[in-house]
Formats: structure tokens, C-alpha cells, sequence
């Protein structure tokens, strides 16, 4: 190949490995599971959703009411993937006194929550 050709394709040939890259990058990361399934709300004792997982869904949740986390276990990676929001609290009470976020339902993923989970709450 002349390099003139060469020249005149090379901006397709950048193009076309950029999105190849991106294309394996996003792939490679929308095709991580940490074990969450549809309608469960996970936590995890470490951070990238390692250790033994705790499950929480609306079979064994009340909504608007307080759930401490077992004794001894405190989250420290969560995933959403109720519908509804769930916010997570610093304290096992959930008073609002400690740190408490609320998360939108339908898949969220914190691989590194900004505190220690000791309790949630499962809104409406």
C-alpha cells in the first residue's frame, strides 16, 4: 500500500481501534455480576462486592421500617436492584444523627460505600 492510501485511511484505522477499545472496556464491565438479582438488595463486607452476601427483598422486608444488619456484619459494597429506593444508614437504627444516603431502585451499584452500613431502609 502507497503511503498517500495509507494516509488517507489512517483516520478510519484510529477511529475504528478507539471504538473497538471502548467497545471491549464497556463490555467488559456491563458484563460484571456481583450476585445481586432483580428485586433484591444486596451488601457485601468488603469493598467490590467481596465476602458473604446478605439479601434483602420485599418477602422478608417491611417498607419505611428499619432493618439493622446481623449482628457483626456492617456493608461495605451494595447493589439496588429493587424498584423502589433504598437509603442506607451509618447507625443500626437508622438514625439520621450517623451518615445516611438514599439510593434510587432499578440498579445502582457502589462497589465502595462512603461508610460502614449498619442499617436500611426500603421506601415506597
Amino acid at each position: 500500500m502507497s503511503s498517500r492510501r495509507l494516509r488517507s485511511r489512517l483516520p478510519h484505522i484510529v477511529v475504528l481501534t478507539v471504538l473497538g477499545l471502548l467497545t471491549s472496556v464497556g463490555a467488559a464491565q456491563a458484563g460484571t455480576d456481583p450476585g445481586c438479582h432483580k428485586g433484591e438488595f444486596c451488601l457485601w463486607p468488603s469493598d467490590g462486592y467481596s465476602g458473604e452476601i446478605q439479601r434483602f427483598d420485599l418477602r422478608s422486608a417491611n417498607t419505611e421500617e428499619c432493618l439493622p444488619l446481623p449482628e457483626g456484619f456492617d456493608g461495605s459494597s451494595f447493589a439496588n436492584l429493587m424498584t423502589r429506593d433504598v437509603t442506607v444508614y451509618q447507625d443500626e437504627e437508622c438514625s439520621t444523627e450517623g451518615d445516611f444516603v438514599t439510593y434510587p431502585g432499578g440498579g445502582t451499584f457502589v462497589p465502595d460505600a462512603p461508610f460502614l452500613v449498619r442499617g436500611i431502609q426500603i421506601w415506597e
